[in-house]
């Protein structure tokens, strides 16, 4: 049977009900696991695969608790995204009030932090637990505008009976994430939501312009920061003998000082002032500055004996969450990363031997022509993995041990990639 994958064109050009009555009979096909001639859109079908895997109930109310108003202001106070919140405020509730919307704001749990738009519209949203405090993570709400772009990373609009739970087949929604660009965590989503009736296909489009246009507010105010750094370091710097850097709390390099300039020096969460094992530089020294730190390298920080990577542990059982944490004589060293370096490092991870630029553009890309992308990331890697990482062939290093943290379910494990070698790897997962 020839299957006709659905796309937002279409859905949009029809009549609101007969586009929710061919989604109620697309999506009841795929929760029976029935052949059909028309399927989901393929971001809409992994994701009902995942809430089906989770054991959600489709035709539950599913509604969570609410976190407490005190702990909703904490997370409030405690999210970047409130330095943004009156651009999203600028570009999006005028819009959304005027097209019987609402937009919201959650955090990277899919916790909803805020809440603004049509008044009629909020009064619905609240039939529906779409109300502060609310989990709209897809593990508490299946497939919907907030909880998916927190699992792919990438924006997604979602009609009517697209929505995997049932109660909430009257909603559309879209949302895109938004990404911190000083250090690539995922800080949460701007969506907007409405009644079926208002879907409208350019949403989407507007909704992720918006949200790149907050990240780029974030990042004007980080190089802000770092500029407010480079001047209280300057002084400092002029006096220091020696390798030194200036860098602010997520390691992004101010100003530096007797070694080659540098975008970012990986660093510690929290790390405390003396000395300290640094897997791109070695011992160093650290010093506390007005806005961020100076990190003294060389000799003199180094101590009666070379600091040395026993272990790295790869943990990729959070969707979009991914970290490797380096220990050694020295202490623990945990870093966050980009989906792409979570990708590399699961392949050289599964294989100790080495991989060449080639064989990492076959497993990464399914193309081996790719390897000038290959040694371009690889190179930022072994920048912050000095330690751990060698190269000709790209390898951990023979003396280190490496472990590999996985998800519970196969569909979990890095869901946003689409590399040969992480399918690969998901069918190996019990």
């Amino acid at each position: 049977m020839h299957t006709t994958t659905l796309d937002v064109a279409r859905l949009a050009a029809m009549d609101a009900q007969k586009a929710t009555r061919l989604l109620k009979g697309v999506r009841a096909a795929a929760l029976a696991g029935r052949s059909s001639t028309v399927g989901p859109r393929a971001e809409i079908g992994e994701s009902w695969r995942r809430a089906l895997s989770s054991g959600l109930d489709p035709d539950g109310d599913n509604h969570a608790g609410l976190l407490a108003l005190s702990e909703v202001e904490r997370r409030r106070q405690h999210s970047p995204l409130a330095e943004v919140l009156p651009v999203l405020r600028d570009a999006l509730v005028s819009v959304a009030d005027a097209a019987q919307h609402i937009m919201v704001v959650s955090d990277a749990e899919g916790r909803l932090l805020w809440r603004e738009g049509h008044p009629s519209v909020l009064k619905l949203a609240d039939t529906l637990g779409f109300e502060v405090g609310a989990d709209w993570s897809e593990t508490a709400a299946g497939t919907n505008g907030v909880g998916t772009p927190l699992v792919t990373g990438r924006p997604v609009q979602v009609f009517s009976a697209e929505h995997f739970v049932a109660a909430h087949h009257t909603w559309t929604c879209a949302g895109a994430p938004i990404v911190d660009p000083r250090d690539g965590r995922l800080l949460g989503v701007v969506d907007v939501s409405g009644p079926l009736s208002t879907m409208h296909p350019a949403t989407l489009s507007f909704v992720t312009s918006v949200a790149r246009l907050a990240a780029a507010e974030l990042r004007g105010r980080h190089f802000a920061a770092l500029e407010r750094l480079r001047t209280v370091a300057a002084p400092v710097l002029c006096r220091v003998g020696g390798r030194a850097l200036a860098v602010d709390d997520d390691g992004w390099v101010a100003a530096v000082t007797g070694m080659p300039p540098t975008d970012r020096l990986a660093l510690p969460k929290s790390p405390r002032a003396g000395r300290i094992w640094l897997p791109s530089l070695g011992m160093c020294t650290i010093e506390p500055l007005p806005g961020g730190r100076l990190v003294r390298v060389g000799d003199e920080a180094a101590g009666p004996g070379p600091a040395t990577a026993r272990r790295v542990v790869l943990d990729l059982s959070r969707p979009r969450r991914c970290t490797v944490t380096v220990s050694g004589d020295a202490g623990d060293w945990t870093q966050e990363l980009s989906p792409r370096h979570a990708e590399l490092l699961l392949v050289l991870a599964l294989n100790r031997e080495g991989r060449s630029a080639a064989q990492l553009a076959q497993d990464i890309f399914e193309d081996p022509t790719r390897t000038v992308t290959v040694r371009a990331e690889m190179s930022r890697l072994r920048r912050r993995l000095a330690e751990v990482l060698a190269h000709r062939p790209y390898r951990f290093s023979e003396d280190v041990r490496v472990e590999v943290v996985q998800p519970d379910h196969p569909a979990d494990l890095l869901p946003h990639s689409l590399s040969p070698a992480v399918a690969t790897a998901r069918g190996r997962l019990p």
